[in-house]
C-alpha cells in the first residue's frame, strides 16, 4: 500500500554551489509512504504525516544554509559558540559564522534536489513506525510561466528562523505598467537579482568590525545580533545588492516599485513580489 501527500510543505533555504555561489531555493515537497496497514487500518494517520514529517523537514533544512560536506571547496570549523565556514566558488569566496542551527551539512559533493532528497529520507525514515517500509520524497520547484529569481537574505528582527543570515527563496515576480504586464521589466529584475544576496544597509560593517571572519578585497561584510545568536557573513560585492531597508518581501516589493517610479514617474507600477511559493506582497507606485 502507498500513502501519498502532495504539497506537504515548502522548503525555503539557501545553498552553496561551486559555480553559482550562494543561491536561494524553494522546493515543494511531496511524500509517499510504502508499507502495510497498522492496527487502525492505515499506513500512517495523515495528521501524523504532517506533524512528524513536516516538523522534521522544518528542523533539518528549512530556513538554513545547506553546504556540501564532501566538496573540496568547503572548509568548516566549529567552536562552542559558532560554526564557521569558507567556501570557494567561481564567483569568489563566501564566509559565514553562525549558530549551528543555521547550517545543515549534507554528505554530498553538490547540493541539489537529489542530495537533499537522499538526506531527508535518511534522517526521517527512522522516525516512522515499523509498518512503513519505504519513505519517498519528491522535491520540485514551482511550475511557473512567469519570471523568477533566486535570492538569499537574513532578517535579524524576525522572531523565527527568518533571522538566519543566509536563507532564501526561488521567487516569481510580476510587474505591471499602467495595468499591463511588463515582460521587459520582469526580465530585467530577474536578471538583476539572479542568485543575489540582498543585504540591508544597517547590517553592513567594515572588515575590522568582524569578530570571527576575515574579508577579502572587494567583499561586503555583514554582521548582526539576533535572538538565535551572533551572525557574520562576507560575500563578493558582485554577488550582492545593498538596499536601504529591511529585506522582507513587503520592503522588497516597495523598493522595486520606487526604483521604477524614479525611472519614469508618468506611469503607474504594480509589483507583485513572491517570497517562495504562494505568498508575497504587492506594492503600487
Amino acid at each position: 500500500m502507498i500513502l501519498f501527500v502532495r504539497d506537504l510543505t515548502v522548503i525555503d533555504f539557501s545553498y552553496l554551489c561551486a559555480k553559482r555561489g550562494m543561491l536561494g531555493e524553494s522546493y515543494i515537497v511531496d511524500v509517499e509512504l510504502h508499507g502495510g496497514l497498522d492496527q487502525t487500518s492505515m499506513v500512517l494517520d495523515f495528521a501524523k504525516v504532517k506533524k512528524v514529517i513536516k516538523q522534521a523537514i522544518d528542523q533539518l533544512v528549512d530556513h538554513k544554509l545547506a553546504v556540501p560536506a564532501l566538496s573540496a571547496a568547503l572548509s568548516m570549523d566549529s567552536s562552542a559558540e559558532l560554526q564557521r565556514l569558507n567556501f570557494q566558488s567561481a564567483r569568489g569566496r563566501i564566509s559565514m559564522a553562525a549558530p549551528a542551527q543555521a547550517i545543515v551539512a549534507i554528505a554530498a559533493e553538490e547540493i541539489n534536489e537529489h542530495s537533499v532528497t537522499a538526506f531527508l529520507q535518511q534522517q526521517i525514515a527512522p522516525l516512522l513506525p515499523d509498518n512503513v517500509q519505504q519513505l519517498v520524497f519528491t522535491l520540485r520547484p514551482e511550475v511557473s510561466n512567469s519570471f523568477y529569481y533566486h535570492y538569499s537574505h537574513g532578517l535579524k528582527k524576525h522572531d523565527g528562523n527568518c533571522q538566519r543570515i543566509a536563507h532564501g527563496h526561488r521567487s516569481t515576480i510580476q510587474i505591471y505598467t499602467d495595468g499591463m504586464l511588463a515582460p521587459r521589466l520582469n526580465k530585467y529584475w530577474c536578471e538583476r537579482w539572479q542568485d543575489i544576496y540582498l543585504g540591508s544597509t544597517e547590517d553592513v560593517c567594515a572588515p575590522a568590525e568582524l569578530q570571527y571572519l576575515s574579508a577579502g578585497a572587494g567583499d561586503y561584510c555583514f554582521r548582526y545580533q539576533a535572538a538565535q545568536g551572533w551572525f557574520e557573513l562576507t560575500m563578493p560585492a558582485a554577488h550582492c545588492e545593498i538596499v536601504a531597508c529591511d529585506t522582507t518581501v513587503e520592503c522588497l516589493a516597495d523598493y522595486i516599485a520606487a526604483e521604477l517610479k524614479q525611472l519614469d514617474n508618468t506611469k503607474q507600477y504594480k509589483v507583485v513580489a513572491y517570497e517562495g511559493v504562494g505568498k508575497g506582497a504587492i506594492a503600487v507606485s
